[in-house]
């Protein structure tokens, strides 16, 4: 789009019935001989990706803001009703962030206006339990303010399905084509803020959550005595805060602080840098505190509460934060392992992981005879499985490595929520015997063959960025590497027009003959393009852990420095 449109599609922002606060930020823009600015806020619209609609707040059509909201709730509902006929309802949750509050009235009042039911929550909740409260409430649909794990300055916009899960195709195209149907603000219907049709869920919806997060006990002692094992638990100024304290205590977890200091939800996220719990550095004042008072295990989400993080002790008594891939096959393990010791395990169940998340999860799998459905990036795809499956099938388990994890199918999306608490479920079973989980880990790498991943994330933002990340996915399409690491690319798996029977994605995967796994794909969410490194070797006895896991890491880091790409392990 040239400057002189883009300056055209401005100006209509600088009319009612924008607001003047926007109307006036967008005409400065216009003014300024600087369009860099403007060029950025409007040269797009914002699209769903893997996490729905996510952006940084400010007026423009890239941009997050009310009119942004009330937009895609419109395309949403002429959606819903050109596939809905009669009464239909959506039910709506938000985090934490700046502005949350006020886009979640913008979207009922919306809804409400095109005579759609909208279940509101009486404060902020986690992206899961809004997945949870389609399904109790029977709506057609879901719609989560949130940005996730991104910076202050972000917010976003998911919508659900009434199966509970993100919206996948042909739903997603669908949607987008009627949002930008929408001709402008002026063709929103918007109701007012006291319409009967906008309607509250309050805490008797909590407590079936809790109810259903208790109900995936598996540790009989857990179940009948409860647990004392010590917990520091940190929402990162999220969600969190209001649901992680009563889930676990339904878990029977009666010694679990939540540190103060992160406790207040805060969009600012004053105390850390990201609010991501991928990130060593936003546990640091959990982890702080965890060693003043003794504690066993540390557990963080993030601000919507999809995704946790969690550090244990060592064997010399210090803190070490378990990635993505390994609390993704701890829980996998246990629960197949627990269920087939009681001989709970059925003809159809089954467990789920993403393209690039760790393959041990299959080992894993396969040792208890149990298939493994394979999915694209994103946790929606996970959720159009256990879909696609129901009547047939039974989800157990399944997670991605970027700290997202699902137990159970009564919620739709990862739910860190019910994570943690099987996490702390598996803690407190390896406590007792004086072990952590750490050790439990360990027993994996020895039985099933030691793996070892490692993502990189390069941000390029704006439309230059954008541009770059563009010719980097074309090059590897078009002058595919020959090696890597030293050894031969036997098989690239190229995602664009699909592959092995999932949906086109712009992924690619290079194998090599010694069995590691490079992937590259542009983030659906972020600014970024993200390069993940998988690699396996058996753990011979008699070699120290650390010693093998330095070996796997010196590979990595050959993958990576063949591909132009700087790994930090």
């Amino acid at each position: 789009m040239n400057l002189d449109a883009i300056r055209n599609k401005a100006a209509a922002w600088t009319r009612a019935p924008h607001d003047v606060a926007t109307r006036e930020a967008v005409q400065k823009m216009l003014d300024d001989a600087d369009s860099g600015p403007l060029m950025e806020a409007f040269h797009q619209d914002l699209a769903f990706g893997t996490g729905g609609m996510r952006g940084i707040m400010g007026p423009g059509t890239n941009r997050m803001n009310a009119a942004v909201v009330a937009m895609a709730t419109q395309g949403l509902a002429d959606y819903l009703s050109a596939h809905h006929p009669g009464e239909k309802a959506v039910a709506i949750a938000h985090d934490s962030r700046h502005r949350s509050d006020e886009f979640t009235q913008v979207a009922a009042e919306v809804l409400a206006g095109n005579g759609i039911t909208a279940h509101v929550f009486d404060g902020l909740r986690p992206t899961p339990e809004l997945s949870f409260a389609i399904r109790q409430l029977g709506c057609q649909g879901g719609i989560v303010i949130t940005a996730s794990h991104n910076p202050k300055e972000y917010n976003g916009y998911k919508v659900y399905w009434g199966d509970g899960g993100q919206i996948v195709p042909p739903h997603d195209k669908g949607i987008i084509t009627c949002v930008r149907a929408v001709s402008g603000l002026e063709a929103v219907k918007r109701s007012a803020s006291d319409d009967p049709l906008i309607q509250t869920i309050g805490p008797a919806l909590d407590r079936e959550y809790h109810a259903a997060i208790a109900s995936h006990r598996l540790d009989q002692e857990l179940l009948e005595e409860g647990s004392d094992l010590s917990v520091v638990f940190s929402p990162l100024h999220g969600t969190g805060a209001v649901s992680m304290a009563p889930a676990l205590e339904a878990c029977g977890f009666r010694n679990v602080e939540v540190l103060a200091a992160q406790a207040k939800p805060d969009g600012a996220f004053p105390t850390v840098e990201s609010p991501n719990p991928e990130e060593a550095s936003a546990l640091r004042m959990a982890l702080e505190r965890a060693e003043e008072t003794g504690a066993d295990l540390v557990l963080a989400t993030d601000p919507d509460s999809d995704r946790v993080g969690a550090a244990v002790r060592d064997s010399e008594g210090q803190f070490r934060l378990l990635n993505g891939n390994e609390l993704a096959s701890l829980l996998v393990q246990y629960v197949l392992k627990t269920k087939a010791e009681r001989g709970g395990l059925e003809e159809g169940d089954f467990v789920a992981r993403t393209i690039v998340t760790t393959r041990l999860i299959s080992e894993i799998a396969a040792a208890f005879d149990v298939p493994v459905a394979e999915t694209l990036t994103g946790f929606k795809w996970i959720a159009a499985e256990i879909l696609a499956r129901e009547g047939r099938g039974q989800f157990l388990v399944g997670g991605e490595e970027s700290y997202g994890y699902l137990i159970g199918d009564e919620v739709r999306d990862k739910d860190a929520i019910a994570a943690a608490a099987m996490i702390a479920e598996m803690a407190h079973v390896e406590w007792r015997k004086g072990r952590t989980l750490l050790d439990r880990l360990r027993d994996l790498h020895r039985h099933y063959g030691m793996y070892r991943e490692a993502l990189v994330s390069l941000k390029r933002e704006g439309i230059k960025g954008a541009e770059e990340i563009r010719e980097m996915m074309a090059g590897f399409r078009t002058n595919p590497p020959a090696m890597l690491g030293g050894t031969a690319i036997v098989e690239v798996r190229d995602h664009f027009e699909g592959w092995n029977g999932m949906p086109a994605s712009n992924v690619i995967q290079f194998l090599t003959s010694d069995g590691d796994l490079v992937t590259a794909r542009p983030s659906g969410t972020e600014p970024k393009i993200k390069f993940y490194f998988s690699v396996r070797a058996n753990w011979q006895e008699g070699t120290p852990h650390t010693d093998a896991w330095a070996a796997l890491g010196q590979r990595i880091a050959q993958l990576g420095e063949d591909l132009g790409v700087e790994v930090k392990l």
